[in-house]
């Protein structure tokens, strides 16, 4: 299992947009295989950074995904949704693999 970790750099004054992008990915990620654990937006600290969570079996079948995802309508639209808006400054993305019990 591999989980992508994404920080975001998000416009402090676009969050409920940023808050709409989340949830137009979090039913994509789980469509194409994935298991989403959320978005995290600001609370306390930092008022533009925001991070996101999500797992794949693989890095292979992460890699599938993001192929697959430039091709479907519904990412195609919420990359839109983030250009138009522009609620999404920068971001980096980092994976891990998960220890549990």
């Amino acid at each position: 299992m591999v989980t992508c970790y994404v920080k975001y750099v998000v416009d402090p004054y676009k969050l409920d947009e940023f808050e709409t992008y989340a949830k137009l990915w979090i039913p994509l990620v789980n469509k194409f295989g994935g298991h989403h654990s959320g978005y995290f937006l600001p609370s306390e600290g930092a008022s533009n950074i925001a991070l996101a969570l999500f797992s794949f079996p693989s890095l292979a079948e992460y890699e599938r995904y993001r192929t697959d995802s430039m091709q479907d309508a519904q990412c195609i639209a919420a990359f839109e949704y983030a250009e138009k808006t522009k609620c999404i400054i920068s971001y980096e993305r980092s994976f891990f693999r998960p220890v549990f019990e």
